[in-house]
């Protein structure tokens, strides 16, 4: 266990006190959790490299002609 010192809204005060006593008491702490998860909780981002497999590449061109720089008289 660990104490958490939060500042809620009075009206809110009642609320999360029974939130937390949910979260305390193992007959409901699970469903509680899995509520508050399911909420609250942001999706994990996807990483660059799944970001770059979904991306629609149809009709892009990938291939470029290789530059050998340019001429220049010493």
């Amino acid at each position: 266990m660990v104490r958490v010192e939060i500042h809620v809204q009075k009206d809110d005060a009642v609320l999360v006190k029974s939130v937390a006593r949910a979260l305390g008491d193992p007959r409901t702490a699970a469903q509680v959790r899995t509520i508050l998860k399911a909420r609250f909780t942001k999706p994990a981002q996807a990483g660059l490299k799944a970001l770059l497999a979904s991306a629609p590449l149809e009709g892009v061109e990938l291939e470029r002609p290789r530059d050998m720089g340019r001429e220049i008289e010493l």
